[in-house]
C-alpha cells in the first residue's frame, strides 16, 4: 500500500470518528501538532483525537490537492464540521518504515474568498 493510500484511510477513519481504526494507523511514538497544541506518544494523541471526535456530531473532509514523497504526504484539505464550521487544513504526514503514521503536522488556512 502507498502513503497516499494510507493518508486517505487515515482522513476516512478520522471522517467516521473511528478512533479504533486511527488507533491502528498510529506508532507507538506518534507526534501531533497543530496550531493549537503539540502531544507525543500514540495514547496521548488518541485523547487528543477523541477529544475532537467528542466535539463534533459531523465531520466531512474534502480533499483539495496531495502531494507526496517518500515518507510524507502533504494534503490540502476543506473540513466541515456540524455542517456549519469550515476550515481549510494542510495536514503533513509522515509514515515510518512500517507503514505507521509517526508525525502529523496541521496548519489551518483561511478561504480563498
Amino acid at each position: 500500500m502507498k502513503n497516499r493510500e494510507r493518508f486517505m484511510d487515515y482522513l476516512a477513519a478520522y471522517a467516521r470518528k473511528d478512533l479504533d481504526a486511527i488507533d491502528g494507523l498510529f506508532a507507538d511514538d506518534v507526534r501531533l501538532r497543530d496550531w493549537k497544541l503539540f502531544v507525543q506518544g500514540r495514547h496521548a494523541a488518541l485523547a487528543e483525537t477523541a477529544k475532537n471526535f467528542e466535539s463534533a456530531r459531523s465531520i466531512e473532509i474534502d480533499v483539495l490537492s496531495t502531494h507526496e514523497s517518500q515518507r510524507t504526504v502533504a494534503g490540502e484539505l476543506r473540513i466541515r464540521v456540524d455542517g456549519e464550521i469550515e476550515l481549510f487544513v494542510v495536514d503533513v504526514v509522515e509514515f515510518d518504515d512500517s507503514g505507521r503514521i509517526s508525525a502529523i503536522r496541521a496548519y489551518l488556512g483561511r478561504p480563498s474568498e
